[in-house]
């Protein structure tokens, strides 16, 4: 078995807790995770670090340490955890993020020279909870708002507002904790590269205190127009008047990952009125039958010209290694192609359905936000 001692190649990961030794990576991407736990009968590791969908067996030492290293990793940010005789808990060695419905360790697996979402000697905005009462929900809801850094020295401005939605099993905290949110705002607004802007983060979910508002609400379209109306009814109004944002939809846009792709464009496609324009991280889009069905989101497709018009910028983007996601974008270039719709499509090098990915959608949308009509 290899020794801390025997295998220089592996040093702490970046993501790990103050003086945790493990889990280490070598310069080839690979983890090596280790976890004390004399008593068990079995150890085994779980979650998106490791290529097998099926929980991994760990090796015993004489001290009670239980090891193993896993083949290199995709760069980027994975979620992971370990059964300790079935019982699920996190890596003590590193931090917990809201991941898979629950806190949940993960680990940063480097990405070579990339900084854009590291901190820098740059002016920095804030994030801050805003919470607030939603009468359709009967709950207090919480969003995070990020703020330029130029927002508390400029009183008599007014800033555009980008809507940013997290996915499945995350919450409002993914995007600044997991996706470096205010990083890559802090050092795309300092080389003037991104406009100033507004960022809010909320909550993906949302269920009807009045189920009868919303007949079969299980549904996932039904639970998405419960979101629809916390947006429309409580959330923009909310965000807009508390905070300086600019009037008229060319200051109003909207984008997500994965799940919040597909609330992105169930709002967005739905509304075109609200929004400039609407970008999707690996996931979401436009509904494969919108193309064929002069109905679907109001016949908004049917009319290429008009989706011209009415958006600004429609961003597509998916990592190479998450090929259902790539694919789909793939097709949704080609039908735009056809029917004369401007789009743009990205794809991230190397990386899969993970936080680096949608960083790197990040830094490459927000580029084009709110540039119309500026020089």
């Amino acid at each position: 078995m290899i020794t801390a001692q025997s295998d220089n190649s592996f040093v702490p990961a970046a993501s790990n807790i103050d003086g945790a030794e493990f889990p280490k990576i070598s310069d080839d991407l690979r983890v090596w995770l280790q976890i004390k736990a004399p008593s068990a009968a079995r150890v085994q590791v779980a979650g998106a670090l490791l290529p097998s969908p099926d929980p991994v067996d760990l090796e015993r030492d004489a001290e009670g340490n239980w090891t193993m290293i896993t083949p290199p990793v995709v760069p980027g940010f994975h979620y992971y955890w370990f059964l300790v005789d079935g019982v699920r808990m996190n890596d003590p060695g590193c931090d917990t993020y809201h991941g898979w419905a629950r806190p949940t360790s993960g680990i940063e697996i480097p990405t070579g020279d990339e900084d854009f979402y590291m901190p820098k000697n740059v002016p920095h905005g804030d994030v801050r909870e805003h919470w607030y009462y939603s009468d359709i929900t009967g709950k207090w809801r919480r969003a995070f708002v990020y703020t330029p850094a130029e927002y508390e020295t400029s009183p008599d401005k007014e800033y555009p507002i980008l809507y940013l939605l997290h996915g499945s099993g995350e919450n409002e905290r993914g995007w600044s904790l997991q996706g470096h949110m205010g990083f890559i705002m802090d050092n795309l607004i300092a080389a003037r590269k991104a406009t100033p802007m507004v960022v809010v983060m909320d909550n993906g979910y949302a269920v009807a205190k009045d189920p009868a508002a919303y007949p079969q609400s299980t549904s996932r379209s039904n639970r998405s127009s419960v979101l629809a109306d916390v947006y429309l009814k409580e959330i923009i109004p909310e965000m807009e008047s508390f905070y300086r944002i600019a009037p008229g939809k060319e200051n109003r846009a909207m984008a997500g990952l994965s799940m919040g792709g597909g609330q992105t464009a169930f709002i967005g496609f739905n509304n075109p009125g609200l929004f400039s324009s609407l970008g999707f991280f690996s996931g979401g889009g436009v509904a494969a039958d919108a193309f064929n069905d002069p109905s679907a989101y109001g016949g908004l497709f049917s009319d290429a010209a008009s989706v011209n018009n009415k958006f600004d910028v429609l961003w597509f983007g998916a990592g190479t290694d998450e090929p259902s996601f790539a694919e789909r974008n793939a097709y949704i270039k080609k039908e735009f192609e056809k029917a004369g719709i401007k789009g743009t499509f990205y794809e991230s090098q190397g990386t899969a359905h993970e936080w680096h990915t949608w960083r790197r959608c990040l830094h490459e949308f927000t580029q084009l936000l709110f540039k119309k009509g500026t020089k």
